[in-house]
Order: structure tokens, then sequence, then C-alpha cells
């Protein structure tokens, strides 16, 4: 059964990447190409979700987040989800918002750590 990139998400996939944030434009711009060595797809789904970034070879999933994850029914459905790609060996790695603006080198290098 397929999993990743199923055909019912792919309009919600265009959709984000063509309103993608501009934090999530930035952290693009220092994934994109293999400038960490592996490649990245964003956007990508993965069952029912759809995660901001996927590494397939390190099998990394990289969220950005903004205010709205500070909600209690956001914080549910992150942990869920997080659970869910965590059953299928999938790491995921967080990071608010605020720090890719203000720390865009240290979301770098946290990023690199991961995919070691």
């Amino acid at each position: 059964m397929r999993i990743h990139n199923k055909q019912n998400k792919l309009e919600s996939r265009r959709k984000l990447r063509k309103e993608s944030t501009p934090q999530e434009i930035i952290l693009w711009s220092r994934l994109r190409d293999k400038q960490l060595g592996h490649k990245f797809r964003r956007q990508h789904s993965i069952g029912n979700y759809i995660a901001d970034f996927y590494c397939p070879q390190c099998k990394l999933v990289i969220e950005l987040d903004g205010h709205q994850h500070k909600e209690e029914t956001r914080k549910e459905y992150d942990i869920e989800r997080t659970r869910y790609f965590n059953a299928l060996n999938i790491a995921v790695v967080r990071f608010w918002n605020n720090e890719v603006n203000k720390n865009l080198e240290g979301v770098v290098l946290k990023i690199q750590e991961c995919l070691r």
C-alpha cells in the first residue's frame, strides 16, 4: 500500500508549495539541491499528513511551526502526527519560525546533526 505522495494529497501539496511561508522559503533555500549532502523534498505527504520537508535517505521530517502550533488542539495533532512518523521509523525535528528568522545557521547545524 502506497503511503508516500498519495494522489489524493497532490492538490494540497501543490497549494502548500505555492503558499510557502517566508520561513519555509528561507529554509528551503538551504536544503534544496543537496546542499547538505542529502536530497530533501518539500511538502511531501506521508500517509494522511504532509511534512514541510522530508529527506527519504535519512528518513527525517523537518517541521516549521508558527504561533498556531501553541494552541492545545494543534499540539495534540502534532503529537499524533509525530507518533505516526516515528512508527514508520521516520525521525521528526521541529523548529519555530522564529528560530529560522533569528538563528538560521543554528537550525542548519541541528539539521546536519540529525542527518548523521
